[in-house]
């Protein structure tokens, strides 16, 4: 059993996650491949208020780079990600697939009308795995569009072919081959997508896919208990705790006590324990080092919400709020919006945390000038709210 402190756990996540490395001068393919290596996926979100979820986390750990490395990685042969249900939709290492194929083969988190449509509605799925064959790459739209011409018969309509792609994207009988500009899924079918070196891999059997992805998720978080490594991946319980039984037994993982924390935690026994962390960076608030808020406030001390959801008038922080790591710490959180007409990046509120060294202001300000650079934003204002907002510049 191994005793750790908060501080050294909060370093060892940190070094996993990749947030110990120097920032290149210039980020080329090999940097992402090894991002992707080291996260597994890049969790997808549509909000476009300041940048898009997937671009981010290659942001904070490499600094600026040209975002069409990660859209031919995705889009383009031979592919490094493919489209799917890792944590939340995201773009997967495609290394992974073999280990989703329990569940694409189970449909254990599939939702209600995913279920309902194969069901009530198994002419309609065939007919549109079969447009998709036939004609893809489709949109859903261009599905809405010859269904038109059996509604009167079939009762179909745009939702229900939506409904019958995501089931079968669910399914892995079609995959995205790219997203359009207004960030819509093109679906085709694996073999025109996915490598053939992938596609021929044998899928692996829920134990062994369990094993394969706790194993990941234990590299990537470094340490982390029972919950932090079966919510990297969204992973069953139970097959989880027999994962995490076989790791430690074969010597992978090594249990360990975290002064403070109420579970017991597993260390990998590859993580670096540095001693010291030089980090500075804004994070989404999909990037994995934070995604799971009770993990991210037993390792920082930061209490975590995102308030998009949230009427205007209950906010607290803001609408799309960033935390900012410093060193080793999260040491403020800013409301961010690209205003691309105007070419300004505009900081709607700026809040520190309690201990924020006296440097924070100063620092943030520079990390603000380099994402506004890599956005293409000429200016950044600051609007007066919060504790740490700055004069414009």
């Amino acid at each position: 059993m191994i005793r750790l402190s908060p501080l050294q756990a909060r370093r060892i996540a940190l070094a996993a996650q990749g947030f110990t490395r120097s920032r290149p001068a210039r980020v080329t393919s090999r940097h992402l491949n090894a991002t992707i290596a080291r996260l597994g996926f890049f969790q997808i979100d549509s909000v476009n208020v300041l940048q898009r979820a997937h671009y981010l986390p290659m942001y904070s750990r490499m600094g600026p780079y040209d975002v069409e490395l990660l859209h031919r990685a995705a889009g383009r042969a031979p592919r490094r990600l493919f489209e799917y249900w890792a944590h939340e939709a995201a773009f997967v290492d495609v290394a992974l697939r073999p280990a989703f194929q329990f569940r694409m083969d189970s449909g254990a988190r599939m939702w209600g009308s995913m279920a309902r449509i194969i069901e009530e509605k198994p002419d309609l799925v065939a007919w549109v795995l079969d447009e998709v064959r036939r004609k893809g790459p489709l949109t859903a739209r261009e599905i809405e569009h010859d269904t038109e011409r059996s509604k009167e018969n079939w009762g179909w309509n745009w939702s229900e072919a939506k409904i019958a792609l995501e089931y079968l994207f669910y399914k892995g009988e079609v995959t995205a081959a790219r997203r359009t500009t207004q960030f819509e899924r093109v679906y085709d079918i694996p073999e025109r997508v996915l490598p053939a070196g992938v596609l021929a891999q044998p899928p692996l059997a829920p134990d062994a896919a369990h094993l394969e992805l706790v194993r990941h998720a234990a590299r990537a978080l470094g340490v982390g208990t029972v919950q932090c490594l079966r919510d990297y991946f969204r992973l069953q319980p139970e097959p989880t705790q027999r994962a995490v039984a076989t790791l430690v037994e074969s010597g992978e993982l090594v249990p360990a006590e975290i002064v403070g924390w109420k579970r017991p935690a597993y260390l990998h026994a590859e993580a670096a324990r540095p001693r010291s962390v030089k980090a500075r960076a804004l994070l989404s608030p999909f990037d994995p080092l934070i995604f799971e808020r009770t993990r991210t406030e037993q390792l920082f001390g930061f209490r975590y919400r995102i308030e998009i959801y949230v009427p205007e008038h209950k906010r607290v922080h803001g609408y799309y709020v960033l935390p900012f790591l410093l060193g080793d710490s999260l040491v403020a959180r800013v409301d961010l919006k690209a205003d691309r007409a105007a070419s300004t990046l505009r900081v709607l509120s700026a809040w520190a945390e309690p201990g924020a060294p006296e440097n924070t202001a100063t620092e943030l300000m520079a990390e603000l000038r380099l994402m506004a650079d890599w956005l293409g934003l000429e200016h950044i204002e600051v609007r007066p709210k919060g504790d740490l907002a700055l004069p414009s510049t």
